[in-house]
């Protein structure tokens, strides 16, 4: 029986925080196994100059720890869920979802709030669904792209770079550094990406006993509005770069899934929800995608892969 449990993450503050998060409950539950963190760099750390939406590829947060899973050089790894493609590697599994945090987004700036910035105030954010919600709520201010980790993206508000700048609820509360918000951004104008606020353990698919020992961690209805929400992102062909949001809330055992699809070049929305029992998550999804592609996604859809 193995008694050392490595868990492969990126290297970044909040990577680790939410890596750590992961370990201590596999400590508690399991404290005979000695855990450690291997931190691997991927794609998306070492091509921070490059705008997301710009950089080849899929699962480019997650593809080297995926990697290492399948070489055996890990044996767990922990993921922000937002980052994870919908596609899973063969011989690879999603074993568990962590409980999710406020899925919301946030705005972090020199006390201000987004209706109380002047026109033209610069407003960073790596996200092109951000840019597309902000314009659509907002078109006196000025989306701009963004990278690197939170402490950079906060330094260059505190300096005047940007008046502003968009990230997670979820982060910051990782971080500790809520005090920090000045805006909890509402969702009715700022739908979450998929997954948003969750953490992903990813397996080896034939590990019984990792998969066994980390099913616990797995919450339910966090579970279920993220399976949806990943469904609905495969049946829009998510691997495109149309800008796609999605959030599902479980309450009384019924899931209630909420989606946007936006054109990249016209930055007109469209968006619309369904609601079902809780226990058939996929099938919701798929039922929210051909809502909207029969309201016109596709054709957003198609021009992002143009």
């Amino acid at each position: 029986m193995r008694r050392r449990i490595i868990v492969g993450t990126r290297g970044s503050k909040l990577a680790l925080i939410q890596a750590e998060s992961v370990l201590t409950k596999i400590r508690e539950l399991a404290p005979r196994f000695e855990v450690a963190i291997s931190k691997i760099t991927t794609k998306g750390d070492r091509s921070i100059h490059v705008q997301l939406d710009h950089m080849e590829g899929i699962g480019v947060f997650v593809k080297e720890l995926e990697e290492a899973l399948l070489s055996g050089r890990i044996d767990l790894a922990v993921h922000s869920l937002k980052d994870m493609p919908t596609q899973i590697p063969q011989g690879l599994c999603l074993t568990a979802v962590t409980e999710r945090l406020d899925p919301r987004d946030v705005l972090i700036s020199r006390g201000e709030k987004l209706a109380e910035l002047t026109a033209g105030s610069r407003i960073g954010t790596g996200s092109l669904r951000r840019s597309v919600q902000l314009s659509a709520c907002l078109p006196d201010l000025e989306a701009c792209g963004i990278r690197g980790n939170v402490d950079t993206r906060l330094r260059k508000v505190a300096e005047g770079e940007f008046a502003g700048v968009i990230l997670a609820a979820a982060a910051m509360r990782r971080l500790g550094w809520e005090e920090k918000i000045s805006e909890y951004l509402p969702l009715e104008h700022f739908l979450p990406a998929v997954g948003q606020g969750a953490l992903a353990v990813e397996a080896r698919s034939d590990a019984q006993e990792l998969t066994e020992l980390v099913a616990p961690l797995n919450h339910v209805p966090t579970c279920q509005g993220v399976t949806a929400e990943r469904a609905f992102l495969e049946a829009l062909s998510g691997g495109c770069r149309a800008p796609i949001a999605a959030l599902g809330t479980v309450k009384d055992g019924a899931l209630k899934l909420e989606g946007m699809v936006a054109g990249v070049r016209t930055r007109r929305i469209i968006r619309t929800s369904v609601e079902d029992s809780a226990l058939s998550p996929e099938e919701l999804g798929v039922r929210l995608a051909q809502k909207l592609l029969a309201m016109g996604a596709d054709e957003f859809i198609a021009e992002a892969k143009d």
